[in-house]
């Protein structure tokens, strides 16, 4: 029986991990087949996973669409491919249906299509972030008050709902610092006063502190994650000592220096105990990184703020520019990794994502979703990267192409697949021991 919830907790991983990543790849795959089929192009074959087939159609276009047994990538196979990554032809192709060939079709039509995959991706992405952004909506200005999240009784208020929030212990609540430097700037006490806008009459509030040890959300793969914290967890007691703000956390966090705390939680009105021991982390700051002692925890107000809906245009603006910081701040990462300047435990491989999509899964639907949307614009971007195989490679080659005005070499072009595709196969093997053994 102690068995069970280890394989449940795998299982779950696993079928989170495939749904996520096969999402990711039907859109990719879906973008290079129908900006082909735009283009002129026709596809033989598009395929969610790879090896045995266990389910096949053919459509009226004479596509067929299947679904393989791996579901770790997927393919569009091009009529007169040799091979399922659109590299050399077959040599059996009629000449009239060349036109209707990735190399028959024009530079543009070619670029196009290859092109596609990662667009698309970010559309998925930009999607995602913009549809959470509409779900949730954004918080109403001036700050109001909604309702109290749950909380032990020594986190209590007498605030309604509706009442307009104006300033915390003299403080004046500003819509740039609400989460920031406001709670920096408070004192750190049990109890605030908090004056506020109610039935047209300013009047002063008993409170708690204004951001309590609660656990808004969870980093994948931290320290808290893994000693089986939950979102909603509120931290009462550190090694014995009572807490009663999220800077208290963070203070004794970094004070530990990696040390072993015992944590007391409050969950749905019980009390547990768990140990863990904080994990130095990279953080972007200002376009670098930061590195700090971290449980992995975020914290938020002691209450939910009434929000205001946001119209599918600006949904749009907010998740583009998602898109472009999620982006930058990636290949800021890759940089600092490569120059040695933050740990290659930055760098997640098959089982980090794995383990990422399970524990966002967790978190619930949206967290999955968010995620979903943050891997995608990954994929996108990793394919954009000028590596022969990728499709950044692809588009390296048609840009000789249109330089030079004339294609590389097949020997060429076989040459640079074989030594791209070794690199991503090192890579893959380095993030896989980075996952397992180096960071675990």
């Amino acid at each position: 029986m102690q068995i069970v919830p280890v394989f449940g907790n795998l299982a779950f991983t696993i079928v989170a991990f495939v749904v996520a990543l096969s999402i990711i790849v039907a859109i990719h795959e879906y973008g290079h087949y129908i900006v082909g089929r735009w283009c002129g192009i026709h596809a033989d074959v598009f395929s969610l996973g790879f090896g045995p087939v266990l389910y096949s159609r053919t459509d009226k276009r004479g596509t067929e669409w299947q679904i393989a047994a791996l579901p770790i990538g997927g393919f569009v196979k091009f009529m007169g491919d040799a091979n399922e990554a659109s590299v050399g032809s077959d040599s059996e192709i009629d000449p009239a249906d060349l036109r209707k060939t990735m190399l028959g079709a024009p530079l543009w039509a070619r670029a196009a299509t290859v092109l596609a995959g990662p667009v698309f991706n970010f559309i998925l992405a930009i999607i995602i972030f913009g549809g959470i952004i509409m779900h949730d909506g954004r918080t109403a200005d001036p700050l109001t008050f909604g309702q109290s999240h749950a909380l032990p009784d020594s986190f209590a208020s007498d605030l309604r709902e509706g009442d307009v929030l104006l300033s915390v212990a003299g403080v004046p609540f500003d819509a740039e610092q609400r989460d920031g430097s406001l709670v920096d700037m408070v004192p750190q006490e049990p109890r605030l006063d908090y004056l506020v806008l109610r039935d047209g009459q300013e009047v002063v509030i008993d409170g708690p502190f204004i951001m309590p040890p609660a656990a808004a959300g969870l980093s994948p793969r931290s320290a808290a994650d893994d000693a089986g914290m939950q979102v909603g967890d509120v931290i009462t007691a550190i090694d014995g000592n009572p807490v009663f703000a999220f800077t208290q956390v963070q203070e004794i966090v970094e004070a530990a220096d990696g040390a072993e705390l015992q944590l007391t939680l409050w969950r749905d009105g019980e009390t547990l105990d768990v140990i863990l021991a904080p994990r130095r982390v990279d953080l972007p700051v200002d376009g670098g990184f930061e590195t700090r002692w971290l449980m992995g925890i975020s914290g938020q107000l002691f209450f939910d703020e009434l929000r205001e809906s946001v119209g599918p245009w600006e949904a749009v603006k907010i998740g583009a520019d998602r898109l472009i910081f999620t982006m930058s701040t990636s290949i800021s990462a890759l940089k600092h990794i490569i120059i040695g300047e933050i740990s290659t435990c930055n760098l997640s491989g098959p089982v980090g994502i794995a383990e990422t999509s399970g524990s966002m899964a967790r978190q619930g639907t949206v967290s999955f979703i968010w995620f979903i949307g943050a891997l995608s614009a990954a994929v996108g971007l990793i394919n954009l990267f000028p590596i022969p195989v990728l499709d950044g490679g692809h588009l390296m080659f048609y840009a000789y192409e249109a330089v030079l005005r004339r294609k590389p070499s097949d020997r060429a072009v076989q040459v640079f697949m074989f030594v791209g595709l070794a690199l991503i196969l090192s890579l893959m093997s380095f993030t896989i021991l980075n996952d397992t053994l180096l960071c675990p």
